[in-house]
C-alpha cells in the first residue's frame, strides 16, 4: 500500500504559499470588479423588457398565422383523404382540424388586442 509522503509536491510549503497568494489575489480582483457593477433601476428594466416584447410581437403573430395556415393545409388533406375513403368520422376530424386553425388565429388576435400592439 502506498503511503502519502509529506515531502510530496502537494504538501510543499512554497507551492501552498503560492496557491494561497493566488487565491487571495483572485478574491481581491473579483471584489474590485464587483464594485464597478451597478444595478439597473427596476422600472427601467421592466420598460425595456416591454419594448423588446412589443418589438418581437408582430413577428410572433405572423408566425402563428403561418403555423395556422400550414396546419389548415395538412388538416384539409387529411380530411379529404378520409372523405374519399368513406370513413364515418370525417365530420369529427374536419371540425377538430378547423377548430385548431381557428384557435391559432383567435389566440394571435386576442393577444394582439390584449397587449395593445
Amino acid at each position: 500500500m502506498n503511503k502519502l509522503r509529506f515531502n510530496s509536491p502537494l504538501f510543499n510549503k512554497k507551492v501552498l504559499a503560492k496557491t494561497l497568494l493566488l487565491g487571495f489575489v483572485f478574491s481581491v480582483y473579483n471584489f474590485l470588479c464587483s464594485l464597478s457593477l451597478f444595478a439597473q433601476d427596476g422600472e427601467a428594466g421592466i420598460r425595456e423588457a416591454t419594448n423588446k416584447v412589443k418589438g418581437y410581437f408582430s413577428s410572433g403573430c405572423d408566425l402563428m398565422y403561418a403555423i395556422g395556415a400550414v396546419v389548415g393545409i395538412i388538416g384539409a388533406i387529411k380530411v379529404y383523404n378520409k372523405w374519399n375513403a368513406g370513413e364515418p368520422d370525417t365530420s369529427k376530424v374536419a371540425s377538430a382540424w378547423f377548430g385548431s386553425c381557428i384557435f391559432l388565429v383567435v389566440v394571435a388576435t386576442v393577444l394582439e388586442s390584449f397587449f395593445g400592439i
